[in-house]
């Protein structure tokens, strides 16, 4: 629990103290203690905190609100809790005023954490898997892919930190009709390569790295696939393509600071049968029924609007089929949740999935499914669509190469993923406070620059949990401690929200507090002991930065 919290706890128990005094008193009547929130108020003229617990009690009490505030305040015992001074505030608020160096106890204990400060216990160990990205390995990674990875890894570093053992998975699309296409369209092209007239399918992948893998099979074995049977041919030229396209897939988003746990093969579940296993769970069941050789999943029976087909009349299982599988893999692995992390074009998917999962035996809530919105790329204000070497979209490693790993990833979880989002190219390579990711490193940079000042002038000692912070009582350096201070609420809140950008918007807010300080308060010169008190303040400031950045996957310069 974080420094802040534990004086809000005791605010809470002393609150409750003097309720129960004022009742036996005789000067309030109550039944139940409401569930009264004590909370920052926004105007700093109001307090360190405030309460509505005398506005929630005035229907029970039969008492005006400011009345019974006022009650309150008069048994409030201050002793031991912080509090210098109450106040009855507007229709029946107490406001909490707090004693000068309430917030030193908590910034020691940050700068004695170092690193570990923000993290928690909340998730108590609980195992939760991310899956992101899962792009199909017929393409080179793009945009969309690019934002899925800093959103998921982000998203699991988040869970880490917040007391939870996560694992990240990459699941493979290497099985049904998309595999079938990309192996005509590899075929196609290796014949056309080698001089064939050979017609490419109307529905193939055009992408130049098709053309590009197909030459690479023609540098190595020359026309050796050529004359060979078909079904044969493509066989080995889509082995040779997979393997081609997911190493790819690992060196670029290793490049992106993303790396798996897991790389699961949809393949594999077809193999071993689970697919089939799951079809036959569900017909013996009785959730699933045959009609005409197809086999159908009621979805209807589990509220969805009409029934789902599990394997077509042909014999072939559906993706969905496969889906419901690799699910139920998923919960046998241990997993207390699953988080999916998808395109917003698989909306429709989802009630689907979670009825499957449902049919199965396990508790729909389990399975998080969070879907992302589309990307824009922007440059002088116009959308740019296309990519030099696919032809059809921008790649993940163009991006990296255009604008570095540290800017794209920073922006990707700038904004919720549900929010379309345009990523400004122009902002992102510009060396300005305009630039959030700049703005933000900049302000570890500055904060790196005067530490090693201090040293230079023998002072950097200063910078550590033993300098007297009772001395930091400025406003914008109790503004610095208590944002500071907020870290670890403010990550357990991610973690409980999945919500990466939330994290995103703190480090914005803490380079801002520090700025505002930088601008207002000296450092190097003052009075020796203010000024250790101040290091220590930036030194802080740096481990709270520098750990945001490091959840973001973003890099924490010393110079800019």
């Amino acid at each position: 629990m974080s420094w802040v919290a534990q004086v809000k706890e005791k605010l809470q128990d002393k609150l409750v103290l003097a309720l129960e005094a004022a009742k036996a008193a005789g000067e309030i009547s109550y039944q139940e203690l409401p569930g009264f929130i004590i909370e920052t108020p926004k105007d700093k003229n109001h307090g360190d905190f405030a309460t509505n617990l005398a506005i929630l009690l005035a229907k029970q009490a039969q008492q005006n609100p400011r009345q019974i505030a006022q009650i309150i305040c008069n048994n409030f015992n201050k002793e031991n809790s912080w509090v210098e001074n109450t106040e009855v505030a507007g229709p029946g608020f107490i406001n909490f005023y707090l004693k000068p160096g309430w917030l030193s106890p908590g910034l020691r204990e940050l700068l004695q954490k170092g690193s570990g400060f923000g993290d928690s216990l909340v998730g108590a160990g609980k195992k939760i898997q991310v899956e992101f990205v899962s792009a199909n390995p017929t393409g080179e990674l793009h945009m969309g892919n690019a934002r899925g990875a800093a959103i998921g890894d982000t998203l699991a570093n988040i869970l880490a930190a917040a007391g939870y053992t996560v694992e990240r998975e990459f699941y493979i699309n290497d099985a049904g009709n998309q595999i079938e296409k990309f192996g005509l369209s590899l075929e196609a092209r290796y014949l056309q390569l080698l001089g064939e007239d050979a017609p490419f399918p109307e529905d193939g992948y055009h992408g130049g790295d098709i053309t590009q893998t197909m030459q690479q099979v023609i540098n190595i074995s020359g026309d050796k696939y050529k004359n060979m049977e078909s079904a044969l041919r493509r066989e080995y030229l889509t082995c040779y393509a997979l393997e081609q396209k997911i190493s790819a897939a690992k060196t670029v988003l290793a490049e992106f600071g993303v790396e798996y746990d897991v790389w699961f093969s949809e393949q594999t579940l077809h193999d071993s049968g689970a697919v089939a296993a799951i079809i036959t769970e569900l017909l013996e069941s009785g959730k699933a029924h045959e009609e005409n050789g197809t086999i159908w999943f009621k979805a209807t029976d589990f509220g969805i609007e009409k029934d789902e087909v599990l394997v077509r009349a042909n014999g072939i299982p559906t993706y969905y089929a496969a889906d419901i599988a690799y699910h139920k893999n998923k919960f046998k692995r241990g997993f207390d949740k699953v988080i999916n992390i998808w395109g917003a074009d698989h909306h429709g998917h989802v009630a689907r999935l979670k009825a499957g999962i449902q049919a199965v035996g396990y508790e729909p809530e389990r399975l998080q499914v969070i879907l992302m919105q589309l990307v824009r790329l922007l440059s002088d204000g116009e959308v740019l669509r296309m990519s030099k070497r696919a032809g059809t979209y921008v790649t993940l490693q163009e991006l990296i190469e255009e604008v570095g790993v540290d800017a794209a990833r920073f922006f990707f979880v700038m904004r919720n993923a549900d929010s379309q989002m345009d990523f400004d190219l122009d902002l992102a390579k510009s060396q300005s406070v305009d630039n959030p990711v700049f703005y933000v490193q900049y302000a570890h940079a500055r904060i790196s620059s005067i530490i090693e000042a201090a040293k230079a002038e023998g002072q950097a000692k200063g910078a550590s949990a033993e300098a007297n912070l009772d001395l930091l009582l400025e406003p914008v350096e109790m503004n610095l401690i208590r944002k500071l201070l907020d870290l670890p609420d403010e990550i357990a809140y991610a973690a409980a929200t999945t919500s990466p950008h939330h994290i995103i918007t703190y480090v914005m807010d803490l380079a801002s507090f520090f700025h505002s300080f930088y601008n207002s308060c000296r450092v190097l010169g003052e009075d020796p002991e203010l000024m250790a008190a101040r290091l220590a303040l930036c030194k802080a400031t740096a481990i709270c930065t520098a750990k945001c950045l490091k959840i973001v996957g973003v890099s924490a310069p010393t110079k800019m």
